[in-house]
Formats: structure tokens, sequence, C-alpha cells
């Protein structure tokens, strides 16, 4: 055990878990590699769990950072004007598609959704909530409640009425017979029978377009859109959590909603925004926003430094049309991964632009394999590949790379990726 290891889990809590049965401690980094402390170099095709957007070492947001602490300045609060916040917000709200938006900041996702179930339940009254199974959305009460994960669930006491819906189960034995269509049109019927026999006031649905810390699950395109159809009969809000997916990262759409063709009322978002630095926050409808009755603040949310790293993480973003880069990307790793399902080892192979997973299964019975996650995650690293690890059952390896992937890496960590997983299949052959 190296010493580091040791201190760590001497004062750190045991169930914030370190991937490898040798952790590693990244200690450089450029473009969409890494350093470790031995001097070792890995493509990370993690990148700080879906955080590091533009990769490491990036020019313009170091510029960016370092001319804000120069100024002397790395904080003063929100009871003060600041200048990349508010230049920040009216960047996100015209970029959200949603009408009158406002925009709040925090440091985190947690943060975020926290303060979207606040808007939420104030303005209608009620603390019923609609959440999606297989969901996750923070650490916090507030977001363990709405947390449809059970590995990521600390407690069943809630300050909500929690109601779960079916989304991206289509595989399960209920539904794996029916047709795209089909399933949609039963989550539906579904949802209008809780609302029926159930859930008489919920405040909203909040939902992840695609369901990061589950293994990229992900409800069919537009299943999110026939939700709303049946919740505005009701007056019930959307909340699209897009922690994850926000700033093009599917590809197909800047937001991840958009997949589903509908304008949530409130989005959600975080990570990669600040393309390492902490920022997360809500954008909402003008008048949902304005409506609490209290004083709120976010002493850090939103401060000088985050925002002028957001600002150029955006701008970067934009300029450089980092969403059709990750459609192209996405879709040659994924389509050369595609060869996987055939293996005994593998149940899946799914994803969305620069959000792509293979879920591990044990060949004799097709039950979920957390042991073969495990053996590929080693697998990949041994061969110079950092990936990520999900899933209800932690059986599925999920993948995020920078949105600035080039062709040379993207084709690199698909072909490591393939010959890692192919070496564990092998190894269960015996």
């Amino acid at each position: 055990m190296s010493e580091l290891l040791s201190r760590h889990r001497a004062v750190l809590p045991s169930w914030m878990p370190l991937y490898y049965e040798s952790p590693l401690e990244i200690t450089g980094g450029k473009g969409s590699h890494v350093t470790d402390a031995d001097g070792r170099s890995y493509l990370d095709f993690f990148t700080g769990i879906a955080t590091n957007i533009l990769g490491y070492d990036v020019d313009e947001v170091r510029e960016a950072v370092e001319a804000q602490v120069a100024t002397g300045v790395a904080h003063t609060s929100t009871l003060y004007l600041i200048r990349h916040q508010v230049e920040l917000a009216e960047q996100i709200a015209g970029l959200s598609g949603i009408p009158d938006a406002k925009v709040f900041f925090t440091n985190s996702g947690t943060e975020a959704n926290e303060t979207a179930l606040l808007l939420a339940t104030h303005a209608r009254g009620s603390d019923e909530v609609l959440a999606l199974r297989g969901s996750y959305h923070g650490r916090s009460f507030g977001t363990v409640a709405v947390t449809g994960n059970s590995v990521w669930k600390n407690s069943s006491l809630s300050p909500l009425n929690v109601h779960y819906l079916h989304g991206t189960d289509h595989a399960a034995p209920a539904f794996r017979h029916m047709t795209e269509r089909e399933y949609i049109d039963a989550c539906v019927a579904d949802l209008r029978d809780v609302l029926d026999t159930t859930a008489p006031n919920v405040a909203c649905m909040i939902a992840e377009p695609v369901q990061g810390v589950n293994g990229f699950a992900m409800p069919p395109d537009g299943l999110l859109g026939a939700y709303k159809e049946v919740m505005d009969e009701y007056g019930i809000l959307m909340v699209s959590d897009e922690v994850q997916t926000g700033w093009g990262r599917t590809g197909t759409s800047f937001f991840g909603i958009g997949n589903h063709g509908v304008t949530p009322d409130a989005m959600t978002f975080a990570k990669g925004l600040g393309n390492g630095f902490a920022i997360g926050g809500v954008v909402a409808r003008g008048d949902l926003m304005d409506a609490l009755p209290a004083m709120g603040v976010a002493t850090f949310g939103g401060n000088p430094v985050s925002t002028a790293a957001a600002r150029a993480t955006l701008e970067y973003v934009l300029d450089h049309d980092l969403q059709a880069n990750a459609l192209r990307q996405g879709s040659t790793i994924l389509d050369g991964l595609l060869v996987l399902r055939e293996l005994p080892t593998v149940k899946d192979v799914r994803g969305k632009g620069l959000m792509f997973a293979v879920e591990m299964a044990d060949p004799k019975t097709g039950a979920p394999s957390p042991a073969l996650a495990g053996q590929v995650l080693e697998a990949a690293r041994e061969r110079g590949l950092l990936v990520g690890k999900g899933g209800i059952k932690g059986n599925v390896l999920r993948m995020a790379p920078a949105m600035t992937l080039s062709d040379a890496d993207a084709a690199e960590g698909r072909d490591i990726l393939l010959d890692a997983v192919r070496a564990v299949d092998a190894g269960t052959a015996s």
C-alpha cells in the first residue's frame, strides 16, 4: 500500500470509493492525456467524471482564470455585482430556450438540483416529486430522496414524497418484447396511473436525459416529451438534470432534453461548464425563479474565478463547435464497439455522442457482473486507458472523454477498450 493511500484511508470516509487495486494519483495533464505520480501516461476517457470537457491544460481557460486572480479578487459573494456571473447568466439563459429565463449559480450539481426542487415544490405547494428508476441526482438529503439508485442512496428518510417511473428499463422482462413505441406508450400509461391513484398533486418531474451514474442508461428519444404532454394537463413542472448531458455532449442536442423535443421549465447544470472549476446552477423560467418568498444567497456560487473559467469554457465549446465533434467522435467509437455485443460477457453496448458504455454480464447466467467490469477497468488501465464504472449493479464501463477528442485519440481509445474487453472475455472461457 502506498503512503498516500494509507493516509487517505486514515482520514477520508470509507464510503468514498477509489478505482483500481492500486489507486491512481494524477499529477499532470495535457489535452486528453494525464500522467500519474510514477510518470506513466494515460489516455483519459473519464475526464474527472465527465467534467473536464475541454481536456487538460487549456490555454483559454487558464488565461481567463489567471487574469481574474491577478486582480486580487477571487471572491466577493453574491451580495455584490460580479461581471463574469452576469455575462455567463445572460449566455446560458439565451442558450437554454426557456422563455424569460433566469439563472442561479451554485457550486455543484447536488446544490443545483436542490435549488430546482425548492423552486418547483414552492411553485406548486406540494412535496410530491416524480423521478425515474435508476436515476442519480446528488448526495444531499433532498437529492438522495429523488435518486432511484440504491447503490448511492444512503437514507430512506425523505423531505419529499417521491414516485418512481419507468424510462430506462426497456430491457426488463416486463418490457423487452415491446417495440420502442410500445414501451413509450406503456410508460405514459403508467404515469397516468400513478397520477390517478397515488400522486394527486405533483410538483415536478426531475429526470436525466441520460442517466450517468446508471451506466448511461437512457430513455428512448421522445419519452420525456410524451411525459411532459401528460404533465402539462396537470400543471406539473419538468426539471431536466443536465449535469452530465449539457453543453453538446450528446452530439445531437446542446442540452440532452432537446433529444426529446421539449423545453423544460428548468434545467440544472454543473460538471463540464467549468472544465474542472467548481460551478453549478439552475436556469429556469423567470416567474419560477423570482417566486421564492425568502432571501437566498450562494456564498461561493458564481464566484469571479469559477465564472471566468466557465465563460472561457463555454466560449470554447461554441467557437469550436464541440457538439459536432462529440457526434463525430462518438460515432467513430460507438460504431467500433458494437462488435463487442457478439461476446458472451457483453450484455449491451450503448451511447449517445461522447457518452458511451459497455455492460458486462456473466457468460453462463447472463446476470450483471461487477467483477468482470472491474477486470476490464484494470485491463484498460494496464493498456494505458482510463475509463469509469457505473450501473445499479456496478457492471457497466462508462466513458465520457473530453469533447475536444481528436481522431487519433478516439481511435486509440476505442482499440484499447476493444482489446481490454476481449482479453477479459477470453479469460472466462476456461
